[in-house]
């Protein structure tokens, strides 16, 4: 009933916002004389701020047409090489041949787009064959495709790291470093051929129990029935994954909303003096921030519980209980597979020493193949965008995978 409702408010309130789309337009006009009148500016960016957070956000594009490798601008051009029904495997092809080395970034699946990581995929793209995986919206799934889980999420993994072959790095931002380590020490059981050469997980929910923060406590304090019970809704008709049980988009942005509930008004309030000012250039900087932050994507019900269950109240991948498949989880087993996990000092979504654990948790490989680095002064986001990603984090990321080449 919740997911119907909020359908509903968005076509309830869809004539306002066009009339308030027409008025920013009309009163931003400088052929209009009204815009000339005292308090027009000030009604113009109003309107323009309500129609930013009443919008409708569809999926962005990475919109990667270029890169500069060797001082040279080198076009990109995108290609799903490896199609799913809840994921494609995107390869942001570079117009240049040489023997960088293929890295397979694998995109949180926690209510925003795999382009969230736009920035993490520009600053890897000189120095790297950049491969991503993108994330479909469950909402858009159609019921008859089939369920889509935790396990799933592993085997998924598998797949497009044995269609790359041999000698790929894994880069795992946030939420997938638990089933990137369980997807890689599954392989390394099995002693396939096709365990990567290394894995970089930053900022992951390794072990919860480490430094808990507020979205870590919130996940164990409630029961699973919870859960199912309040946050999981029927997608409603038309869309195409009509009937399929979800946890909403808008739910999860309105919890990363509620954590942040300041910052995010001073913004917005910045915003609107910026376009009485008319300080386009910051304006530009809000809009493309908010327009990425506040597209959100459902996640499939069986997907987000067993994830609650195994990853925040179980902790079962550092007690070595995880059995996934029928198949155990057995850390232990990585013995080829480099490690290097990053934290940030500020993180509010995975404590200091969460990520960390993986080390511990991976006795077998080798000393010398494991590394570890804390970004000071850098929350979450930073970890993998911002000036601290592309100046501090990302050369110490790309060394570490040079020296295991």
């Amino acid at each position: 009933m919740l997911y119907h409702m909020y359908e509903f408010q968005h076509s309830l309130f869809a004539p306002a916002r066009y009339a308030v789309d027409m008025t920013q337009q009309a009163l931003s006009d400088p052929q209009n004389p009204l815009s000339y009148m005292p308090g027009a500016k000030q009604v113009s960016a109003a309107c323009d701020v309500m129609e930013l957070l009443t919008r409708r956000y569809g999926k962005p594009k990475f919109g990667l047409h270029e890169t500069l490798i060797d001082r040279e601008v080198v076009s990109i051009q995108e290609h799903n090489i490896l199609e799913k029904p809840f994921c494609n495997l995107k390869y942001f092809q570079r117009d240049i041949k040489n023997d960088d080395p293929k890295l397979l970034i694998v995109a949180p699946m926690s209510g925003h787009y795999a382009t969230l990581l736009r920035g993490t995929v520009e600053a890897m793209l000189p120095d790297h064959k950049v491969y991503i995986t993108d994330w479909n919206d469950a909402r858009d799934v159609p019921l008859h495709k089939g369920k889509f889980d935790l396990d799933d999420y592993i085997d998924y993994v598998i797949e497009m790291i044995e269609a790359l072959g041999p000698n790929v790095h894994i880069l795992a931002v946030c939420q997938p470093s638990v089933p990137v380590l369980a997807a890689i020490s599954l392989m390394s059981a099995e002693d396939n051929p096709c365990v990567p050469a290394s894995m970089t997980l930053m900022g992951g929910p390794i072990d919860t129990r480490n430094c808990p923060t507020e979205v870590n406590k919130l996940s164990a304090e409630r029961s699973l029935s919870w859960f199912k019970q309040h946050v999981t809704h029927h997608v409603p008709w038309p869309n195409k994954g009509c009937m399929r049980i979800v946890y909403p988009g808008f739910l999860q942005l309105s919890a990363f909303l509620n954590m942040n509930m300041e910052d995010h008004v001073e913004a917005h309030k910045k915003m609107f003096d910026h376009l009485v000012e008319g300080d386009d250039e910051n304006v530009d900087k809000h809009r493309l921030f908010y327009e990425e932050y506040l597209a959100v994507m459902d996640l499939t019900a069986e997907y987000f519980l067993q994830t609650v269950d195994v990853v925040f109240q179980q902790h079962l991948l550092p007690k070595g209980e995880w059995v996934s498949n029928g198949r155990l989880v057995d850390l232990s087993a990585i013995t080829k597979c480099a490690l290097m996990t990053v934290e940030g000092e500020l993180d509010d979504i995975s404590g200091i020493g969460q990520t960390k654990a993986a080390h511990d948790l991976c006795s077998n490989i080798p000393k010398d193949m494991k590394s570890h680095y804390e970004q000071k002064n850098v929350g979450h986001y930073g970890i993998f965008n911002g000036s601290k990603w592309r100046n501090k984090i990302a050369p110490r990321v790309k060394d570490f995978i040079r020296a295991q080449g």
